[in-house]
């Protein structure tokens, strides 16, 4: 009898500590969405910026400023807020507890200087004769091949194996560039599935060319993208011409091929 009371005197207390440390762990605050609005503005003159490209890189949803500027979004406190728009700096702001609770808040572009590359244009000159002008056009050993979601084909590389072979190549030698991009960086390569998905992300992405809302999103350089299109046995016509949308497919393509090969 002494015995047994003594149990219950030790098993007493370790009972109550794990019903107290349940609790605390349900009373934790869990950040809490909220719709975020707000209206963006010309820093130079104060005036309305229609079709700002807007994107909640915490959450991964976006939208488009109206004809006078304004905006609505769904966000939650510290989530992230990227703002584009062609011919202005981007910028990122952090949503506060203040911009919750107070309402909309502007927020100021600043006009960027756009400098347009030379652009050099090679004379081909024909001589009339079929054999020999033949042998002048250049020949382009680039494949091509379709990316999910998209109704038109691609340039692939100079190489005949395919972005899945290449991808097997990765996964046996763990100091592959490919195998470093998609298993160091999980978290930001889950959020293609979710890019993908967002109707309002892919309209914006369609219409730009310089990796800089995609490299945001998924918190990775420009080069870095292009070296994992590289390594995905992407073509450099391709890497040069495609809009980030068409990026945004083909680098979800190879990494869900990663994936498949690495279970």
């Amino acid at each position: 009898m002494i015995k047994q009371i003594f149990y219950i005197f030790i098993l007493f207390p370790i009972f109550v500590g794990a019903q107290d440390s349940t609790e605390v762990t349900s009373d934790s605050p869990k950040p809490q969405l909220e719709i975020v609005s707000g209206k963006v503005e010309n820093a130079a003159n104060d005036l309305p910026l229609s079709s700002v490209n807007i994107v909640n890189i915490s959450r991964v949803q976006g939208t488009i400023s109206d004809q006078n500027g304004e905006f609505t979004l769904m966000a939650s406190i510290n989530d992230t807020l990227y703002f584009s728009y062609l011919g202005f700096k981007s910028i990122q702001v952090k949503v506060t507890e203040d911009w919750t609770k107070f309402g909309d808040v502007k927020v100021k572009m600043t006009e960027a200087s756009i400098a347009l590359e030379e652009v050099t244009v090679r004379e081909l000159r024909l001589t009339g004769f079929l054999e020999i002008d033949a042998k002048n056009i250049p020949i382009y050993e680039n494949y091509r091949y379709s990316i999910s979601g998209l109704d038109y084909a691609y340039e692939g590389g100079r190489y005949q194996r395919s972005s899945f072979s290449k991808t097997l190549d990765a996964v046996f030698n763990p100091a592959d560039l490919l195998y470093n991009a998609f298993g160091k960086k999980g978290n930001e390569m889950r959020k293609l599935r979710q890019m993908k998905a967002d109707d309002e992300i892919r309209n914006i992405l369609q219409d730009k060319f310089d990796r800089e809302t995609l490299g945001a999103v998924l918190g990775m350089r420009k080069e870095d993208i292009e070296n994992i299109l590289k390594r995905c046995d992407f073509s450099k016509d391709f890497i040069k011409t495609a809009n980030d949308l068409q990026v945004l497919d083909a680098m979800s393509g190879c990494y869900e091929e990663y994936r498949a090969i690495n279970r």
